[in-house]
């Protein structure tokens, strides 16, 4: 462990780690990832292949999000909060 860190983490919402362990397994099959992560160890797997899966999974999740507001938020769309004080 890296000096200053901590494992003081805790899960906030315990069933998102199986839900989001089962959605990277799920993007690693469709890039077609070296199968070798099906057992569980990532090791072998490069840094490229890793990277890969994360970023399919970051662009899927802000897809979701966005088609998320796009359904609640009719004509006027999402907008940045203003600043309290802030130029209007």
């Amino acid at each position: 462990m890296a000096l200053g860190s901590s494992s003081s983490n805790t899960k906030l919402i315990p069933q998102a780690y199986q839900a989001m362990n089962q959605f990277k397994y799920e993007v690693a099959t469709e890039l077609g990832i070296n199968p070798e992560y099906k057992s569980g160890y990532w090791g072998n797997i490069s840094s490229r292949e890793c990277g890969a899966v994360g970023g399919h999974m970051v662009r899927r999740m802000i897809a979701a999000a966005q088609q998320s507001l796009a359904n609640q938020g009719g004509a006027g769309g999402f907008r940045f909060p203003q600043e309290p004080g802030g130029n209007q």
